[in-house]
């Protein structure tokens, strides 16, 4: 995911013919569903991460608990 996001400006879309546009959207359909493709494979360590912070949290808890 290493290149810059595409970016168009008013200018450049409303001087682009019907076939430029369509070209337009279908890359920017590819690097949205690239840029997701990305994010789903980081799925495994978000829920980690997460479950890891629900037990430290959750221990936390408890020991504040007990002190209290």
């Amino acid at each position: 995911m290493g290149e810059a996001p595409f970016i168009l400006k008013e200018k450049d879309w409303e001087k682009a013919t019907p076939e430029q546009r369509d070209w337009y959207i279908y890359n920017a359909i590819l690097a949205l569903s690239a840029r997701v493709d990305t994010v789903e494979k980081g799925a495994w360590f978000h829920r980690g991460a997460s479950f890891i912070g629900g037990l430290v949290g959750g221990i936390a808890a408890a020991l504040g608990l007990k002190l209290s």
